[in-house]
């Protein structure tokens, strides 16, 4: 039974500490240029190279994503940048574009080549074909079921790996090749600037079969419904949490977490559900029952209602769009723990959000179960008692009752 790797997003250097001190073995971000998310801060070329480094010191793997589908006036720009991954020496380079993977093994040899879900990777063939170009892994398409994959990884080289989203944000069109942001606001979301117009609200347009965007009235689409339903909806969050199982034994090589946009508590908080639930299932499959609190877990960050995506539904069939468009707001991130004083049971706190002096709160551990605890005797950084840390990034200390470590988590219960 093979162990997958835990893949988490990182959209800037502090969600990536994040990810890497709560079970990532491998993440993945971008550049400033040619990722497929520009809204998440990305990473300055001086940055990308101190992240790698970072990363690899600490064991664990780098992705950097060069996914776009670049245009002609882009690709000696896009060449050079190759070069530089290629200095910096990534574990792989993400990539979408099929002169983008010919170019990647010019420009930067000896960097792994993974096949990023853009390019619909949806049968064997495909991945036969994205092997014999040199590709070490195919990401492949989220529209595909558990048995697909099963029968994908049977039909192809066994040191082809294969990499699946496990959870976060899905897409209604066809794994992220959508023109509705372009028709709306110019915006390409296969250049990673999607307005994310499927998450908008619409209303109908009278007795007719249009709607519009309820900011765009002048803007109609057709809202009839046919057999194969309609795609400009809302879709839920992916969660697969519940079906580790299922997905080890279909030779998933690596378990990949969306959201790269999302917070760093979000980033910490998934790393730590999946990674720990991993392990779990891993120590005895047998055995092995599922933990409903680490689906708690989940529930208490950023998200739409969850799904288990089209692992187990067809997308014809179920299209899996939400009853409800707005996010389910995650629960308040009030802190991080800077360090721990044994002897004097204090901790000192980065403020992240409000805290009040006797307020219950819950600490998140790496690989531990969250733990509550009150808020007591707080203090100013010059030792001085306080009701509360209102400032943004303050440093305060409370005294603990347990041990606690640094890059502990605490957040409003």
């Amino acid at each position: 039974m093979i162990r997958p790797e835990i893949l988490s997003p990182c959209g800037n250097f502090e969600k990536l500490k994040f990810a890497v001190l709560y079970g990532a073995d491998a993440v993945y971000f971008a550049g400033k240029r040619f990722g497929m998310r520009t809204a998440s801060d990305n990473f300055t070329e001086e940055e990308l190279q101190s992240a790698v480094e970072y990363a690899h010191r600490n064991g664990v793997k780098v992705y950097i994503t060069a996914n776009i589908m670049p245009r002609q006036d882009e690709i000696d720009e896009f060449s050079e940048y190759l070069e530089f991954l290629g200095e910096i020496k990534p574990d792989a380079v993400i990539a979408a574009d099929i002169g983008v993977i010919s170019l990647l093994k010019k420009k930067a040899p000896g960097i792994d080549i993974h096949v990023s879900t853009q390019a619909n990777t949806v049968n064997s063939l495909a991945c036969r074909a994205y092997h014999e170009l040199g590709a070490k892994r195919v990401v492949l398409s989220r529209e595909l079921s558990l048995e697909e994959i099963k029968k994908i990884r049977e039909e192809i080289p066994d040191d082809l790996e294969l990499e699946a989203f496990v959870h976060g944000a899905m897409c209604v069109s066809y794994s992220g090749r959508c023109l509705l942001s372009n028709y709306f606001v110019g915006r390409d979301a296969n250049h990673g600037a999607c307005a994310q117009p499927c998450r908008w609200e619409y209303n109908g347009a009278g007795l007719s079969a249009d709607i519009f965007e309820i900011k765009r009235p002048d803007i109609h689409l057709s809202a009839l419904e046919n057999e194969r339903g309609t795609f400009i909806f809302s879709s839920k969050d992916l969660c697969m949490i519940e079906h580790i199982p299922e997905l080890v034994k279909a030779g998933i090589d690596s378990f990949k977490i969306e959201g790269r946009v999302k917070s760093a508590y979000y980033t910490a908080v998934t790393a730590n559900a999946y990674k720990t639930e991993l392990l779990r299932y891993l120590k005895d499959p047998e055995g092995y029952v599922f933990d409903p609190k680490v689906l708690g877990e989940l529930e208490s960050v950023s998200h739409r209602e969850y799904c288990t995506g089209y692992f187990f539904d067809h997308p014809l069939k179920n299209a899996q769009i939400t009853k409800n468009g707005g996010y389910i707001k995650e629960k308040a991130f009030l802190a991080t723990v800077e360090k721990y004083d044994p002897a004097s049971g204090r901790a000192v706190l980065i403020q992240r959000n409000k805290a009040v002096n006797g307020e219950e709160a819950e600490i998140i551990s790496p690989g531990l179960e969250s733990r509550r605890f009150r808020f007591e005797d707080m203090r100013n950084e010059n030792g001085e008692s306080i009701e509360s840390a209102p400032h943004p990034k303050m440093p305060y200390t409370v005294k603990m009752p347990f041990a606690v470590k640094e890059g502990d988590i605490i957040r409003g219960k």
